[in-house]
C-alpha cells in the first residue's frame, strides 16, 4: 500500500459549471473534506483553484486531483496540459493526475512516460489512471516506473466492481469511486431504503458507508447541494455491521450510469 492515504471520502465537481462549483467545493471545504476531484474535460479547474485559496484550509491539507483529456496524451500534450492544469487550479504541484480514458491519444510508454517524468520532477505527486479495465490496468503497471496510486472508475452498490475492488486491493492502489450514488438511483433500492431505516441515516449515506467499508476504495459524491454535500460526508460516520455489508454485497445488478459500449475494447 501507498505511504500516503486517501481520506474516507472525496468531492467529485463533475458537471458543475464554474459558478456553482466554486461554491460547492468551498462548502466540502468548510464541512470536513479534504480530497477534492476535478478534471480537464469538466473546464472547472480554476473554480475548484478558486475554492481551494478562498477556503479557511490549509493548501497542504487539500489533496488535489485531476485528469487529463484524453485528447491530450500524446508525451507533450500531456506535459504542457500538466502544467495549464496546475496554474488554473493555482497550484504548484498536482497531488493526484490521472489518465482520464485509455482512448484516442492514449498511448501507454508514451503517455505514461510522460506521467513518470512530471513525478520524477516534482510536478505531479501520484499517477492514477481512470476508466482502464483489468487488461488495461496490468498493462500500466507494467510499463509505469511510478507505483500506481488510484484507479477512478463507476462503483456503487448496483455495480459493485468485484474485480476492478480485488485488483486494487491485491496491487496496493485506491479505487476512487466515481458515481457512488448511481445519480441518485440507490434512493430508491429496497435493500438501502430498509437498512437506512434500520440506522436511521439515509440510502445515500448507506451507499457510500458500504463503499467505505471495502479496503482500499474512496468515494468521491459530487452535489451542488449544501444539505446533500453535508449528508454525504456524514457517512463517514455511519459504520454498517456485518449483515447490513452482505446485504448489499448479493445486490446482484449492472446498472451502469457511464456507457462503455463505443470504448475501443468493446469492438470487434
Amino acid at each position: 500500500m501507498q505511504d500516503e492515504t486517501l481520506p474516507p471520502i472525496g468531492f467529485g465537481t463533475y458537471d458543475l459549471d464554474p459558478d456553482v462549483c466554486t461554491a460547492a467545493v468551498t462548502a466540502a471545504l468548510d464541512v470536513g473534506y479534504r480530497h477534492v476531484d476535478t478534471a480537464e474535460m469538466y473546464e472547472n479547474q480554476a473554480a475548484v483553484g478558486r475554492a481551494i485559496e478562498r477556503a479557511a484550509v490549509d493548501r497542504d491539507d487539500v489533496f488535489v486531483a485531476t485528469k487529463i483529456h484524453s485528447r491530450n496524451l500524446a508525451h507533450d500534450d500531456v506535459v504542457e496540459h500538466a502544467r495549464a492544469s496546475r496554474e488554473r487550479l493555482g497550484v504548484e504541484v498536482i497531488d493526484l493526475l490521472y489518465v482520464h480514458w485509455p482512448i484516442r491519444a492514449y498511448d501507454p510508454e508514451e503517455t505514461l512516460g510522460a506521467f513518470d517524468e512530471l513525478c520524477d520532477r516534482g510536478e505531479i505527486r501520484h499517477v492514477g489512471v481512470s476508466n482502464f479495465t483489468p487488461a488495461l490496468l496490468e498493462e500500466a503497471i507494467d510499463v509505469l516506473d511510478a507505483p500506481l496510486f488510484a484507479h477512478q472508475v463507476e462503483c456503487h452498490p448496483l455495480l459493485q466492481q468485484d474485480e476492478l475492488r480485488r485488483y486494487a486491493e491485491d496491487d496496493g492502489h485506491y479505487l476512487v469511486a466515481y458515481s457512488p450514488l448511481a445519480k441518485g438511483r440507490v434512493m430508491e433500492v429496497p435493500e438501502l431504503v430498509e437498512i437506512a431505516a434500520e440506522y436511521g441515516t439515509t440510502p445515500a449515506q448507506v451507499a457510500l458507508a458500504w463503499l467505505q467499508s471495502k479496503a482500499h476504495v474512496v468515494p468521491i459524491p459530487r452535489s451542488s447541494s449544501e444539505r446533500h454535500i453535508g449528508e454525504n460526508y456524514e457517512a463517514c460516520g455511519v459504520a454498517l455491521d456485518e449483515s447490513a455489508i452482505d446485504t448489499i454485497d448479493r445486490i446482484d445488478r449492472t446498472d451502469r450510469q457511464v456507457d462503455f459500449s463505443g470504448a475501443p475494447w468493446n469492438q470487434g
